[in-house]
């Protein structure tokens, strides 16, 4: 059995596909937003990390700038510095290097020539006499374990026109230490660099490879991956947009700060599962309760069908597991339903006995009789010792005439009281047309058909054996309307026409004859019904048969002294395939 041809799995399937949509969504929803949250807030967290290191930064330059001036504007220094004697000049230089625990404190004369050197810091005299002696500035220099930061002032007097004597230069290290010092200002990772290369960081030295890429791209967020864990980072240059210039990296652990998400999407996931759970067990009983009285009904029309009982009821107690307003009403009806079903049935067999009773004797007498007249005649004829050849051979034909006709009869007879059993192949309905049109107007006096056939029609499968004869019945009841007609016009003729439709095709027979009355149009279809003086009155009944079965429908429109209209709808393939 397929999984879905039973509306119990039907429905059971539907509301378990509904639940679980539902709540997948639900899920990947808070999960997608919770996660992008947190993106954000980790983005957010990050520049506002890059912002306070830079702040903290500026505040120590300008600490240094501050005592650079102090030092600088020392009347004592000046004196020093405009002897331009290196023994004068260092003592007092160490006494103010010692105060502002510089790592490099450097005096030069106003060409430039170092005059004075202290700290620890390495930087070359060279670059050191490049500076401008008549302005401040700010210089970095990459050193063994971090950057310095030179802060470079003039030693001068007189304001208005100032006269320069030389040059202070302080220098402070962006070292390993000041990083830890930012990363516990920050919540983050400090890294500093320049020219490409790490020089200091609170990371681990195997790490600084990968971070030295990230110096170029500054002012922008990128993730790197360091060991096992993914860092989500930003590079500040710390001298404006110059290349190789100094630069800060500040990072923070991607995985480390979304870490808490493995756990809610643990507990999502468990939420999801129990509801999924629960959903299936609600989705399975909700099927069952809709369908368990459709199933009591389904196995009652079972044995109905079976047993051929049509007044089988259901137990009143057969639905008490699942009672519901529902179920208790169905079953009523279902009841009510066969309690009617048993009555017209012995209602419709009284009248059917009486109705074919009488329908039955109307044959025989009109249609019987009349044979045997005609039978008799001929054999008192032949009984006659002078018979002439000529009247034997007519006796003998009426005999052979009347016995075919009454064979006919009992045919039509028996093909309308058994069930009609199809054999269905593909069939051309024009060329059925065709025959029927060629069988029903063999006559010489009949009316022409004329035929209008769309050859476009498929090949449609149905039995083409049956159809044909409903064919040749329909057509036939139009040449014997117009061979009635008491005054046939010349524009008189039968038009048999065939046509596609959105699935299925239409044949369609029109006449001009005399057309059917309103009070016996609704009867046409009846079992020995006719208007004629001979004829059984079963062969539409037989067509209409032929052409249900075959999965289509026939209709009738007709006003009487217009002329008929037949109009046979068949589908491309019947249901009985």
């Amino acid at each position: 059995m397929k999984p879905f041809s039973s509306l119990t799995n039907r429905i059971f399937f539907a509301t378990a596909f509904i639940a679980v949509l539902s709540i997948a969504a639900a899920v990947y929803v808070v999960n997608k937003a919770v996660t992008a949250e947190a993106e954000v807030e980790l983005v957010r967290g990050l520049n506002e990390a890059g912002t306070l290191l830079e702040e903290n930064r500026s505040v120590l330059v300008e600490h240094f700038t501050r005592e650079a001036r102090l030092i600088a504007d020392s009347p004592m220094l000046k004196a020093a510095v405009d002897t331009r004697d290196a023994t004068t000049i260092e003592p007092i230089a160490r006494e103010h290097q010692q105060l502002v625990n510089a790592d490099l404190f450097v005096i030069a004369d106003r060409n430039g020539r170092v005059l004075a050197r202290l700290g620890t810091a390495t930087v070359p005299d060279e670059w050191l006499s490049r500076k401008p002696a008549d302005r401040e500035s700010l210089s970095f220099w990459p050193v063994q374990h971090g950057i310095l930061q030179i802060v470079t002032v003039p030693i001068s007097i007189d304001r208005v026109a100032p006269v320069v004597f030389g040059t202070l230069s302080m220098g402070t290290s962006l070292d390993e230490a000041l990083a830890h010092r930012f990363k516990g200002l920050t919540n983050s990772e400090i890294a500093f660099g320049a020219n490409g290369r790490i020089h200091a960081a609170t990371l681990p030295p195997d790490t600084w490879a990968a971070l030295a890429p990230l110096l170029s791209e500054t002012d922008r967020v990128g993730t790197v991956r360091l060991g096992g864990d993914e860092y989500i980072w930003v590079a500040r240059a710390l001298a404006g947009p110059t290349t190789g210039g100094p630069v800060a990296l500040i990072l923070r652990s991607r995985t480390e700060r979304l870490k808490f998400l493995t756990a809610l999407h643990t507990k999502l996931a468990a939420t999801a599962v129990i509801a999924l759970l629960v959903a299936t067990l609600l989705s399975y009983a909700i099927a069952r309760t809709v369908t368990r009285p459709l199933g009591t009904i389904t196995a009652t029309m079972r044995e109905m069908a079976a047993t051929g009982d049509l007044t089988r009821r259901i137990p009143d107690r057969a639905e008490a597991r699942w009672q519901d307003e529902d179920a208790r009403l169905l079953v009523a009806t279902f009841n009510s339903m066969t309690d009617s079903i048993a009555r017209f049935q012995r209602e419709a067999a009284q009248r059917e006995r009486l109705s074919a009773l009488g329908r039955l004797s109307t044959v025989i007498a009109h249609e019987i009789r009349n044979p045997l007249m005609i039978l008799k005649a001929a054999l008192r004829s032949l009984r006659r010792e002078d018979v002439a050849p000529d009247q034997l051979r007519t006796s003998v034909a009426d005999i052979d005439g009347e016995i075919t006709r009454l064979n006919k009869i009992v045919s039509e007879v028996l093909d309308f009281s058994r069930p009609i059993k199809f054999e269905l192949a593909p069939a051309d309905l024009n060329a059925l047309a065709r025959e029927a049109a060629r069988a029903a107007g063999t006559g010489g006096d009949s009316p022409a058909v004329r035929l209008d056939l769309d050859e476009s029609l498929p090949p449609v499968i149905t039995d083409g054996d049956r159809l044909r004869q409903a064919f040749v019945n329909v057509v036939g009841n139009a040449v014997q309307a117009l061979e009635a007609k008491p005054q046939r016009a010349p524009g008189d003729e039968i038009r048999l026409s065939t046509e596609r439709l959105d699935g299925s095709v239409a044949i369609t027979v029109r006449d001009s004859g005399a057309g059917i009355g309103p009070e016996d149009l609704p009867r046409i279809f009846d079992p020995y019904f006719t208007t004629r003086r001979t004829g059984t009155g079963i062969g539409l009944a037989i067509t209409r048969n032929i052409v249900e079965g075959l999965g289509g429908r026939i209709t009738v429109a007709s006003e009487r002294g217009k002329g008929t209209e037949v109009r046979i709808e068949l589908p491309l393939q019947s249901p009985s395939a």
